[in-house]
């Protein structure tokens, strides 16, 4: 079973699933490494100010505190980070952070998970006179900021394999060649320190990695399967370890979902809603009992933004049900509210994607007549291109824009937005001209003998799954033996395979409470996911339901 299921993920030879730390990409096929470590050693040497500017979300908080700690153990005494508040400075080194930046006289600026777009902080920061070393992942634009050394392996001529890193990523990768190059200055030994122990960042790496939804090609599995075993070895650090617990989550049993969808939003609600330091202080405490006061806040903080989420949800729903049909829906989807959240914006996007299968930008108010959207997209369309093109054939009508392939921030004035959304639907219909028909995929079905804690078990540890590389999902028409509501909209089902005289447990979560549950329902066609329920000491197999259809009832002659 898992050799067929790795197969459908392109992963054909046994080779290619060694996840051990020896078969990671090495450091030199970064462009710019040696000259990025040279300046960190001289930063070392001069016992330099450094400041690490980072982002906002998960990515930038872990790749921030990764880049603190580990300085901070090869002996840097002068160490500090500052992350952008969204609401105040917006995302990245700009010429305003680069002024709150002078105010405490760095010498060095290190940027994590920003930075390739920099052009005029970089500027500014020259002009100050302080050094600017990026770390970022983010693609270029068509200029390059003039910092002292670019490290990302989306340059156009860097021969990094994988293009899929995180900001923590690139990061690690930095660390790992300083280390390198520390021990052979016999640095650690002369100064009386460990040698850095670059393991115990791991769960750092795993956790900005998953949460930022980069694809997870082979070099990046390596990583989160690394972090992942650390993890459940309890060896977390304690803020991981909170975030974890206060979502109810146990690290003993920790898959890169529970990174995903429990630790990764609880650290992304800081940057949303209020100051990603406080997610930041978390990845840094070493004190099990304030880890877990700070993780408590930020679950209050995303339980908060789950609130202002559902509102801002129902809003852009309703805005929505002017189409009749899906197929009415135009190519491309762009929602303004007065009102919305700009820390929320990109979540709801999110949604309505999801719901409607269109690349979807949502736009919030910000001041002064700006409007700052956050979007995402599809398979098959790449967002940050699409807003290129956008760009390309608008002159002006974009004030700034960056991001993926399948995630995207811009902003603009709000007058300037009926004249974006109709360049953005004509960019996205010339290249999707077919239609935007969802499809789902699947591992196709399972045999009775299939429906087991065993085979739950080896599939819930034969990834790490993630983008990219999905957890695997099947099909198949079940019997319907009962259904009901519990909580406001979770259908709670029991089913019967084809062929079997098994009952099963299965959940669909947020179902329409309208639709079900609907008793003169008795088979269902469900694609599902094979889980591990624990509950009150039982452990038990459960069916996490992702689509349910009704199958047609065949006329009998």
């Amino acid at each position: 079973m898992l050799a067929r299921i790795y197969a459908a993920r392109g992963v054909l030879d046994a080779g290619d699933l060694d996840l051990s730390l020896q078969a990671l990409h090495s450091p030199d096929l970064l462009r710019g490494m040696d000259e990025a470590v040279e300046r960190l050693v001289q930063a070392l040497q001069m016992d330099q100010r450094i400041l690490v500017v980072g982002d906002f979300d998960a990515d930038g908080a872990t790749s921030t505190a990764l880049a603190v700690d580990a300085l901070r153990a090869c002996g840097a005494l002068h160490v500090d980070y500052l992350v952008p508040n969204r609401f105040e400075y917006g995302y990245g080194l700009t010429p305003g952070i680069v002024a709150l930046a002078r105010e405490r006289s760095p010498d060095l600026i290190v940027t994590v998970d920003n930075g390739v777009s920099s052009v005029e902080g970089v500027a500014a920061a020259n002009a100050a006179g302080i050094e600017v070393l990026v770390t970022d992942h983010h693609l270029p634009g068509a200029q390059l900021p003039d910092a002292a050394v670019i490290l990302n392996p989306n340059l156009p001529d860097c021969e990094f394999p994988s293009k899929a890193l995180a900001g923590v990523g690139v990061m690690f990768y930095l660390l790992m060649a300083l280390r390198r190059r520390l021990r052979e200055l016999d640095w650690f030994m002369s100064h009386g320190l460990p040698e850095l122990h670059l393991g115990k960042y791991l769960d750092l790496v795993a956790l900005g990695t998953v949460a930022d939804v980069v694809p997870l090609d082979r070099n990046n599995r390596i990583l989160v399967e690394a972090g992942l075993q650390r993890i459940r070895r309890g060896n977390a650090r304690p803020g991981i370890a909170a975030l974890l617990a206060v979502a109810g989550r146990e690290a003993g049993t920790c898959v890169a979902s529970d990174l995903g969808f429990a630790a990764g939003p609880r650290l992304n609600a800081a940057g949303r809603l209020d100051d990603m330091s406080r997610g930041i202080e978390c990845l840094l405490c070493d004190d099990p009992r304030r880890a877990r006061s700070l993780a408590l806040e930020l679950d209050t903080m995303n339980r908060e933004r789950q609130r202002i989420e559902r509102d801002m949800q129902a809003q852009a729903l309703d805005a929505l049900a002017r189409f009749d049909a899906l197929a009415d829906v135009p190519p491309a989807l762009v929602l303004f509210e007065e009102g919305w959240h700009q820390g929320v914006v990109g979540i709801l996007a999110s949604r309505v994607k999801e719901r409607y299968h269109r690349p979807v930008i949502a736009f919030a108010r910000v001041g002064d007549g700006e409007l700052k959207g956050s979007g995402r997209s599809i398979a098959g369309l790449h967002l940050r291109d699409l807003l290129d093109t956008v760009a390309a054939r608008n002159p002006g009508l974009l004030d700034r824009f960056g991001g993926h392939a399948m995630a995207a921030g811009l902003s603009l004035e709000e007058d300037r937005l009926a004249d974006f959304e109709r360049a953005f639907v004509a960019a996205v219909s010339d290249v999707a001209p077919g239609g935007l028909e969802a499809v789902t995929e699947t591992d196709g079905g399972l045999e009775a003998q299939d429906f087991s804690l065993e085979v739950a078990g080896m599939l819930r540890y034969g990834g790490p799954w993630g983008q990219h590389f999905p957890e695997p999902a099947f099909d198949g028409e079940f019997a319907v033996v009962s259904q009901r509501i519990v909580g406001e909209r979770h259908l709670k089902l029991m089913l019967r395979p084809e062929g079997s005289a098994q009952n099963l447990d299965a959940i669909a979560f947020n179902v329409d409470p309208e639709r079900w549950p609907d008793q003169s329902v008795q088979r269902i066609r469900v694609v599902y996911r094979l889980d591990i329920n624990q509950f009150r000491g039982e452990t038990k197999l459960q069916l996490l339901i992702e689509q349910i259809d009704v199958p047609e009832p065949i006329d009998v002659p």
